[in-house]
């Protein structure tokens, strides 16, 4: 069955760090894409980050680039997304996702429950 549990969200200051993890079935961590998307209340859900299967190629939105860093870990079948120097307007609730494509950031066609990012002025 796949499974896509994240975690590490929470509440921090502008200019503050998280780390979300997202463990994955080894049949989906090793073989799609996968990434991190993101819904701020009454917005449209948007792509932060997507990784390849093989973890060589990563893309980042605009937003976040240079301030979050998408990255697998082989060892635990986890997906990470570290975020530095956040801003108020990265809150929103966090999923991770599998399937999709990495060129588009559309058709993912697995899903985690999401984890709560907040940041606060």
């Amino acid at each position: 069955q796949v499974q896509l549990v994240e975690s590490g969200g929470g509440s921090v200051q502008a200019g503050g760090s998280l780390r979300l993890s997202c463990v994955a079935s080894r049949d989906i961590y090793g073989n799609y894409c996968m990434g991190w998307f993101r819904q701020a209340p009454g917005k449209q859900r948007e792509g932060v980050a997507v990784i390849v299967a093989d973890g060589t190629t990563k893309t980042y939105a605009d937003s976040v680039k240079g301030r979050f860093t998408i990255s697998k870990d082989n060892a635990d079948n986890t997906l990470y997304l570290q975020m530095n120097s956040l801003k108020p307007e990265d809150t929103g609730m966090y999923y991770c996702a599998a399937g999709g494509s990495c060129v588009t950031f559309r058709n993912f066609r697995w899903w985690g429950q999401g984890t709560q990012v907040t940041v606060s002025s």
